[in-house]
């Protein structure tokens, strides 16, 4: 297979050549699309499936003639690494300065400053960088990127709604989803946002305009990237790394992280399973995507987690010296909610839970009670399953379902691939893996490695956290006060709190 870029290239060329002649046809059915996304474990690439989408138009510029007038909110953020004195405007207003920026830490949303302004004022800012561009006057275009990120359609097209049919994401499956059920992100050449995961489903991720290179690392690789609560937003788990410019010396377990990277062009659109972390820039002087967040079953479960850590996070943060300025919750997040709020709603999660799993066909409450060990056994014969060849039949088993998912990769289903494995220097750069023997014609050779993977990651992970922990026992002299975030990293870790969801859950089913 050509290098990431070279295939990218090749793939848009293709599909343009084949829409002036009139001749595109979708590589894959609805029923086929969906098949391949709720059974693929690996993030991929869709090429060819929205060629005829009438948001494939939806250009910075298309938009600001739809929004003429209407004020987004622009979050605004440090580009890179200036040796120059650089200012960063608090969103309290305070001006902080930094001489040799190094941005060892990720710029965190709470961090940032924001600017309420139009499309129109953010394309002039963008394309005259100009420093007198209305709203953005206080920001150096040259140090400062602009993100309008996670604009949900219902409210940014209230008042025109039939926009919403633009977006076809049936195509895919899901019959009836459009975009009243997606998001929006603008952003200019450096935009991101920290790396993390979702809590909630899988995604797809529809590339409009400009180019995004996506950093992603496999759910197994949690310990790696030291998850945190804080700043807290529903749904939503941070690394505390800036994965582009890692520190090692503090985030040591970091190294043992499987990056795989892929750079997304218009027209493509990316799948990227449950659980999967991804820190997303923007390469492009502007990007545009459109993106949805599909439902899973295991949504049950992670909304009672989510209740849990809302829970003690707005119980013990709030409890805190109210002179604490520091912001601990997400601009996304409206407001702290009160504990018989927090009550009420994990209650909620926990009874809709109950509800749907007594309900629901050939899944049982017992299923909590798994072992970890029935847990690991079943997915190595998993990876034992996809090596092997044929194809599954009307009873076939899930890893057949997955083996057929593999042998679909092609011209029209691109794999993400695993990234070299050269460990970056603590201010290096990332590149991208150039893909060549990654999956041969028939996807064999993929399903190998992602087996491959699997074993390794079950043989070593079970040490990750105590390897984290032991990493993290020695602390300096000056971290030697045990803060509130101190404690809450450890109470409202992920591995902690799914343990505390299922031993609930295992006592309100007895």
């Amino acid at each position: 297979m050509a290098a990431g870029s070279e295939v990218s290239s090749r793939l848009t060329l293709e599909a343009t050549a084949a829409g002036n002649q009139g001749q595109h046809v979708k590589p894959f059915t609805p029923e086929k699309a969906k098949e391949i996304i709720m059974s693929l474990q690996q993030p991929a690439i869709f090429c060819n499936m929205v060629f005829d989408w009438p948001a494939r138009h939806w250009t910075a510029k298309h938009l600001s003639e739809i929004l003429h007038g209407k004020q987004i909110r622009f979050r605004m953020g440090m580009k890179s690494t200036d040796t120059a004195e650089a200012m960063i405007l608090k969103p309290f207003e305070l001006r902080i300065r930094f001489k040799m920026i190094e941005f060892l830490v990720p710029q965190f949303e709470t961090a940032c400053s924001y600017v309420e302004a139009t499309l129109e004022e953010f394309l002039t800012w963008n394309c005259d960088q100009s420093n007198d561009s209305g709203p953005f006057k206080d920001y150096d275009h040259s140090k400062f990127w602009a993100y309008a990120d996670y604009k949900y359609f219902v409210s940014l097209f209230e008042d025109k709604t039939d926009i919403f049919q633009d977006v076809i994401w049936s195509d895919f499956g899901f019959p009836g989803r459009n975009g009243q059920e997606s998001t929006l992100w603008i952003g200019s050449s450096g935009a991101h946002t920290p790396c993390h995961l979702d809590s909630y489903g899988c995604n797809l991720v529809f590339q409009v305009q400009g180019r995004k290179r996506w950093h992603l690392f496999p759910p197994e690789d949690t310990p790696f990237l030291y998850p945190t609560r804080i700043p807290y937003e529903e749904s939503s788990v941070f690394s505390k790394i800036n994965v582009v410019n890692p520190d090692l010396k503090r985030f040591p377990q970091f190294q043992k992280a499987r990056r795989h990277t892929v750079t997304l062009s218009p027209r493509q659109v990316l799948f990227v399973p449950r659980h999967w972390w991804h820190y997303v820039e923007s390469i492009d002087p502007v990007t545009v995507s459109i993106n949805s967040w599909i439902e899973l079953e295991e949504d049950h479960l992670a909304r009672v987690e989510e209740a849990i850590t809302r829970m003690l996070v707005c119980a013990l943060k709030t409890a805190e010296d109210p002179h604490n300025t520091r912001a601990w919750l997400n601009p996304t997040e409206v407001e702290e909610t009160s504990h018989e709020v927090n009550c009420h709603y994990l209650n909620g999660a926990v009874a809709a839970f109950l509800d749907h799993y007594k309900t629901s066909k050939g899944v049982e409450i017992q299923a909590l009670r798994t072992s970890k060990e029935n847990l690991q056994k079943e997915d190595l014969n998993t990876c034992n399953h996809m090596e092997m060849e044929g194809t599954h039949g009307q009873n076939g088993t899930k890893a057949a379902i997955k083996q057929e998912a593999a042998s679909l990769f092609g011209p029209d289903l691109v794999p993400v691939t695993l990234r070299s494995k050269e460990t970056p220097s603590e201010g290096g750069g990332i590149f991208e893996n150039d893909g060549k023997d990654f999956v041969d014609k028939d996807g064999k050779h993929f399903a190998k490695l992602l087996c491959a993977d699997r074993q390794q990651t079950m043989s070593t992970s079970d040490n990750a956290g105590v390897d984290q922990m032991a990493s993290n026992s020695a602390p300096a002299p000056s971290q030697t006060f045990v803060s509130t975030d101190d404690l809450l990293d450890c109470l409202v870790n992920p591995q902690v709190t799914r343990m505390v969801a299922q031993l609930l859950l295992q006592g309100k089913s007895l």
